[in-house]
């Protein structure tokens, strides 16, 4: 199946670029954004299937005690990035974005521009095995930016001029869509993730590890990254400094969510300092798609389905497996230094630095 990209010198394998991962049926390819301030956040989420015709992406807002999401889901034809109301528009790769959202019947509308401001890192290649069947292997590379724009919200005007945020573009494998026929998995469930992109005034910093039970990584990344100057590339190398980051989150109690974290930092020259991070608020991703109960990435619904939810913030604190992945805006302090982000966490199954220990029970 030829797109009218095939004309373009980008192919990475002698097939056309419709076909992903051998036609592997979890391949995927994604967008996720999200703009903060210390009192809202949105998250942007479009993801591309391939070895499942689909395409579907959604709009998460929290804001006054609310959590309002728009969902779209539909037949994926060609590489556009728009789905129903939802379309991201790239102006300038890895460096300028456009999200639009047309969905005034689900409570959400606006448009929104993302801008980088600083240059992006690769994280290392993320890659697990359930026994000899691979079930996740993929790219991510992650980039803080700057917002202008507005959404109107429930009716409210939210504005995100001069919001922080983040834009993370990955592909690859991972479980999407209804699950595969397979022989049952003989390991316990467990996943433990932690990503951390933090803005300070004169760089910016971003950290990344996926965990076992017993906190020893399989990925894990740290650096500091320049802010942009005019005329350098936005996947300029030199650009990232790396460091190491070992995260130790203090979980509110009953929950799988962060009451606060430290990160312990080491830079090349061996010295050492921590940031402090104290979360002001705080998202499920199930806004975006990510475990949801019925919007949940790769799934077919139809031809073209949009739909909508909104819940008290408060309502949501729970260990459901819906509702435990979670990203937090948090206030960070390093070496003096204030700064914001945001603090992603899944934590299933147990993870003995953190004092986990059944799927999904609550921190003590």
């Amino acid at each position: 199946m030829l797109l009218e990209l095939d004309d373009l010198p980008v192919h990475q394998a002698p097939v056309p670029l419709a076909h992903a991962m051998d036609g592997h049926p979890d391949a995927y390819d994604r967008f996720f954004f999200n703009a903060y301030t210390e009192d809202r956040y949105v998250a942007v989420a479009l993801g591309l299937y391939p070895g499942r015709g689909v395409i579907d992406a959604a709009v998460g807002v929290v804001h006054g005690g609310t959590q309002r999401s728009v969902f779209a889901s539909g037949r994926l034809e060609g590489r556009a990035t728009r789905v129903g109301p939802i379309s991201i528009e790239l102006l300038e790769p890895m460096r300028v974005a456009t999200v639009r959202v047309d969905a005034a019947d689900e409570g959400i509308a606006g448009e929104l521009t993302y801008t980088a401001r600083t240059v992006a890192i690769e994280e290392p290649r993320q890659t697990r095995h359930d026994g000899a069947r691979l079930v996740m292997d993929a790219t991510r590379a992650t980039q803080l930016g700057t917002w202008r724009g507005e959404l109107t919200c429930g009716g409210e005007r939210v504005s995100l001029d001069g919001a922080r945020g983040t834009k993370d573009r990955s592909w690859g494998v991972r479980p999407v869509g209804p699950a595969v026929a397979t022989a049952p998995s003989t390991a316990a469930p467990q996943l433990f993730f932690c990503w951390a992109p933090l803005h300070f005034e004169a760089h910016g910093f971003h950290c990344s590890t996926f965990e076992d039970a017993a906190g020893v990584p399989s990925s894990s990344v740290a650096a500091t990254l320049d802010v942009l100057q005019p005329g350098q590339s936005p996947v300029d190398p030199s650009g990232v400094h790396p460091v190491r980051a070992t995260p130790a989150i203090r979980f509110a109690s009953g929950l799988r969510r962060a009451a606060g974290a430290t990160l312990a930092v080491t830079r090349a020259s061996g010295s050492s300092s921590t940031i402090e991070l104290e979360p002001l608020l705080t998202f499920r991703m199930r806004g975006a798609g990510y475990f949801h109960p019925v919007y949940a990435h790769g799934h077919y619904h139809g031809e073209l389905v949009v739909a909508g939810e909104v819940h008290d913030v408060d309502e949501l604190d729970t260990t459901s497996f819906h509702d435990v992945h979670v990203e937090q805006v948090v206030a960070a302090t390093w070496e003096g230094h204030r700064g914001l982000g945001v603090l992603e966490l899944l934590a299933v199954g147990p993870h003995a630095p953190s004092g986990l220990i059944g799927l999904l029970d609550g921190a003590r």
